[in-house]
């Protein structure tokens, strides 16, 4: 199984910056895929940015130029910096990342628990 565990959520002022971190660790065969994804209240689960093993990187259209993902592969690490935060960027943001546990397995995607960020205007 793959554990994610992410860090560096919290409460921050409209137009501030902060940085989120998320750790994967268990068995953990290869990772071609790691992603963020954010839920605000009453809506649904959306991707905020995704970056691939070949570095193909995607954001969502709203914080292209705002927000930036980069991922560390040899600590199985997925980071994403975010900058001139908005109200509307308040949510709950979650890590997630397509991976192997074994050669010969299926690839499957994992979820961490999700950190909240909260950004005051």
């Amino acid at each position: 199984q793959v554990q994610l565990v992410e860090s560096g959520g919290g409460l921050v002022q409209a137009g501030e910056s902060r940085r989120l971190s998320c750790a994967a660790s268990g068995t953990i065969f290869s990772i071609t895929e790691m992603a963020w994804y954010s839920q605000a209240p009453e809506k649904q689960r959306e991707l905020v940015a995704s970056i691939r093993s070949d570095d193909a990187i995607n954001y969502r259209d709203s914080v292209a130029g705002r927000f930036t993902i980069s991922r560390n592969n040899a600590r199985n690490t997925v980071y994403l910096e975010m900058s001139s935060l908005k109200p509307e960027d308040t949510a709950v943001y979650f890590c997630s990342v397509v991976a192997q546990t074994r050669s010969w397995g299926a690839w499957s995607r994992y979820w961490g628990q999700g950190t909240q960020v909260t950004v005051s205007s």
